[in-house]
């Protein structure tokens, strides 16, 4: 069944403990965008934050590095409780190194590329991840539109994943609607990353329902 990972970038950062409970039922996983002002243009939160949402919530937290040298802060945000870590291919210079840096650190090695990054960049790597993230918006802001050419890259790239003994997660993040969610799914998206599609409503816990079942054909 396809796993949906609410954003809490589209959420009401002064209330995020009462936001993140009407998901609590409905939801995976609670996917954190971490930015830092330079890899995107725009300055999210950190650390702390991160183990204070871990002590609020049952849900896995899937935390997303868009940041420069992400290296440095693997330790910090797995001590603050991260269940996944994704590192950009456009970030690391030494990807495989920060790879295991991740695992080592106990939690769960994901890598994410952008939208204009090929797939040629995870050539290497596949079997060093447990899960991929295509952005199917150019990274930084929420709310924006889906990239109608990353179905294609998603169906593509979720023949390669099948081909390998045991495929990582395919996640996809950027854009996602009930009116989109059916096809990103259908191209192999096995986790779907929904900002204002969940939060911009007034039943949070219900527009998570809604895409699962849109997304799952229902």
């Amino acid at each position: 069944m396809i796993k949906i990972a609410p954003s809490i970038l589209s959420a009401d950062f002064a209330a995020l403990g009462e936001e993140i409970a009407k998901v609590e039922e409905t939801a995976d996983l609670l996917h954190i965008d971490v930015m830092d002002g330079h890899f995107v243009p725009n300055l999210t939160l950190g650390p702390l934050v991160v183990e204070a949402l871990a002590r609020r919530t049952r849900l896995p937290l899937d935390v997303h590095l868009m940041i420069e040298a992400p290296e440095r802060f693997i330790d910090p945000f797995a001590q603050a409780g991260a269940a996944i870590l994704t590192v950009h291919v456009e970030a690391c210079p030494h990807l495989h190194r920060t790879l295991q840096q991740i695992r080592e650190a106990g939690v769960k090695p994901g890598v994410s590329l952008n939208p204009a990054t090929p797939l040629s960049a995870l050539e290497l790597i596949l079997p060093e991840v447990e899960l991929v993230l295509v952005m199917s918006v150019n990274p930084g802001f929420g709310g924006q539109r889906f990239i109608p050419s990353a179905l294609g890259k998603i169906a593509e790239l979720a023949a390669r994943l099948r081909a390998l003994p045991n495929p990582p997660e395919l996640e996809v993040d950027g854009g996602i609607k009930p009116e989109n969610c059916r096809q990103v799914a259908a191209a192999g998206a096995t986790i779907l990353v929904a900002g204002s599609a969940v939060f911009g409503g007034a039943d949070p816990g219900a527009a998570v329902r809604t895409l699962r079942e849109r997304a799952s054909g229902a």
